[in-house]
């Protein structure tokens, strides 16, 4: 079957098809060079962790004993930012103990109380 040839653009609409394919080239580009720059994050992070348990993780520590109120009982725990936080429901009220990740040793104590 014979198609017809197609008939050439003015010259107003081969400059707008330019222009059109610069931006479309621009945008491919800058999309690829986003995706290897997320890859390249991601790679560098595994490659740096090494199997630790993060970029701050150091030798383990030695085993350590809270001693609790008489009576109190852990309602939960948390570890962010290099500290524990121990939840604790005494008599007096809750308490929040915090704890250095590294050392173990008491960073802080928060007593919350019911008003009078």
């Amino acid at each position: 079957m014979n198609e017809p040839e197609p008939t050439p653009l003015d010259p107003e609409a081969a400059l707008v098809v330019a222009r059109v394919r610069r931006m479309m080239l621009i945008a491919g580009v800058t999309t690829l060079v986003a995706v290897a720059a997320v890859f390249g994050v991601i790679g560098y992070r595994i490659f740096k962790s090494g199997g630790s348990a993060g970029p701050e993780a150091g030798p383990p520590v030695a085993a350590e004993t809270l001693t609790l109120p008489k009576g109190a009982k852990v309602l939960g725990t948390a570890i962010s930012d290099g500290r524990i936080a121990v939840t604790l429901e005494t008599a007096d009220g809750i308490e929040i103990r915090t704890f250095s990740l590294h050392t173990l040793k008491p960073a802080g104590e928060l007593r919350l109380r019911a008003a009078p």
